[in-house]
């Protein structure tokens, strides 16, 4: 990333990034001034969150009909359950620590990391970043990109940190595609990486105002797109170039239009009275 004063500025002026950010900006407008939004904000934000769950377990493994989310209550069994659960709790989550995100974003990542690994008390690799030989477990990234060691990690995390304390003039949807895209490239836990780098994208997203009730679930946009489109996204982040920087951000972009859709769609049958 640049040595700017303010790199995620520089990121913002990217060719193709401002188209990203106006599109995102206008979709986010579109779907707030919708009419149900004045009545029934509430039901909104509720219905975004499950699909957001949804969505992020999706791509972790977990595939999980919305209707199946919906109705199902055993998420503490191994495998596809616990990370249903495990997205679940991560959504409810992430609103609560807009405060400490603002003071201290590593805070915040270590207890996702907690909230995302619930049920794995005593294990003294939850909620810290991993340390040197410790294996990652993240099956949707695998060996695709290559793995940082564990002071690069720590030395990453540190510059994340400082860059979101100084503060940007760069539009959110920058800001939280470099968390995301970072935290995904770094993998710094011994697991669930993406649901606590997509729970982190969401904490931004809300925290800077682009979508304060949470009713913008790009998590959604990132499953609709598929797997293979999102890794390929992520290997131009990982790169490092303009190019694949600005490939990445539109991705999420693209995410996001794709989150306020779902979102319009479940204003129009809160409105038909079909949901």
């Amino acid at each position: 990333m640049s040595t700017s004063a303010d790199p995620l500025a520089t990121l913002a002026a990217l060719p193709g990034v401002a188209e990203s950010v106006n599109a995102v900006r206008t979709a986010v407008d579109r779907v707030y001034g919708h009419r149900v939004m004045r009545r029934r904000s509430n039901e909104v934000t509720s219905e975004a969150a499950l699909r957001g769950a949804r969505g992020s377990a999706a791509l972790a493994g977990a595939d999980w009909a919305l209707e199946e989310v919906r109705r199902r209550t055993d998420f503490g069994a191994e495998g596809e359950p616990r990370t249903v659960g495990a997205a679940l709790r991560l959504t409810a989550e992430a609103g609560q620590l807009l405060s400490i995100w603002r003071q201290s974003p590593l805070r915040v990542l270590a207890r996702l990391h907690l909230v995302a690994a619930g049920g794995a008390e005593g294990d003294e690799r939850i909620g810290r970043p991993r340390q040197s030989g410790e294996p990652v477990d993240e099956p949707l990234i695998g060996s695709d990109l290559p793995l940082p060691d564990a002071d690069e990690v720590a030395g990453r995390l540190d510059g994340l940190a400082g860059l979101l304390l100084a503060g940007s003039e760069a539009p959110a949807l920058v800001t939280a595609a470099v968390v995301h895209g970072e935290l995904l490239a770094l993998r710094p836990f011994v697991s669930r990486n993406g649901l606590v780098a997509r729970a982190a994208e969401r904490v931004v997203l809300v925290g800077s105002g682009l979508d304060p009730k949470s009713i913008c679930p790009a998590e959604v946009g990132y499953a609709e797109l598929g797997a293979a489109p999102y890794m390929a996204a992520l290997e131009g982040y990982a790169s490092g170039t303009p190019e694949g920087m600005a490939v990445w951000i539109a991705h999420c972009g693209r995410a996001v239009e794709l989150g306020v859709r779902e979102s319009t769609a479940v204003c129009e049958a809160l409105q038909r009275g079909a949901a």
